[in-house]
C-alpha cells in the first residue's frame, strides 16, 4: 500500500507541470498582444507622417488619439497575461532565479494567489481606465445631462481608485 501511495504522491507532485500549458499560452499571448499594440503604433505613426507630407486624406485627428488608447489597452492587456503566466510559474513550477536575485519588488515576485490576483486585478482596472477614457474621446454631447452623467462616471472612477489604493495601502501595512 506504501509504494502505491507514494507512486500517487509522486504523480500528483509532477501534475503541477500542467501549469506549463497556461504559462506557454499566456507568454504567447502577451507576446502576440505585444506585437500587434507596436504595429498599432506604427500605423499611426505612418499616417500621422503621411498626414502631415500631405499624402494622407483623412484627418488624423479624428482618430490619433482613440487610436493610441487602444494600442495602450492592448499593451496591458498583454502585460496581465505576461504577470499571470510568469505569477502561476513561480506558484507552481520555481521561482524565477533572476527575479528572487533582484533587491527590487518585481511584480513576478509573487507569494501567494491573493497577491497574484490583486496584481493582476490593478492592471485590468487600469485597462478598464484606458477604455472608459477612449470611449469619453468619443462621445458626443448632446444634452447638459450627457456632461453630468461623464461628471458622475469621472468621480465614481475616482472614488473606485482611491478605494482601491486605500485597501492596498492597508494591506501591505
Amino acid at each position: 500500500m506504501k509504494k502505491i501511495e507514494s507512486v500517487f504522491e509522486h504523480f500528483l507532485w509532477n501534475s503541477r507541470l500542467l501549469v506549463l500549458i497556461p504559462v506557454i499560452s499566456s507568454l504567447l499571448g502577451s507576446l502576440i498582444l505585444f506585437m500587434v499594440g507596436t504595429m498599432d503604433i506604427i500605423k499611426v505613426s505612418f499616417k500621422s507622417i503621411n498626414y502631415y507630407l500631405g499624402r494622407e486624406t483623412l484627418d488624423i485627428h479624428d482618430f490619433i488619439v482613440t487610436d493610441i488608447i487602444l494600442a495602450i489597452d492592448i499593451y496591458l492587456i498583454a502585460i496581465v497575461l505576461l504577470i499571470f503566466g510568469a505569477g502561476i510559474y513561480r506558484l507552481f513550477i520555481s521561482p524565477i532565479d533572476e527575479s528572487e536575485a533582484s533587491d527590487i519588488k518585481h511584480p513576478f515576485n509573487i507569494q501567494s494567489f491573493d497577491e497574484l490576483k490583486d496584481k493582476i486585478v490593478r492592471v485590468v482596472i487600469l485597462a478598464v481606465i484606458i477604455e472608459f477614457f477612449r470611449a469619453v474621446v468619443e462621445i458626443k454631447f448632446s444634452t447638459a445631462l450627457d456632461a453630468i452623467y461623464l461628471a458622475l462616471s469621472v468621480f465614481a472612477l475616482a472614488a473606485s481608485l482611491y478605494l482601491m489604493n486605500k485597501s492596498h495601502k492597508s494591506h501591505s501595512e
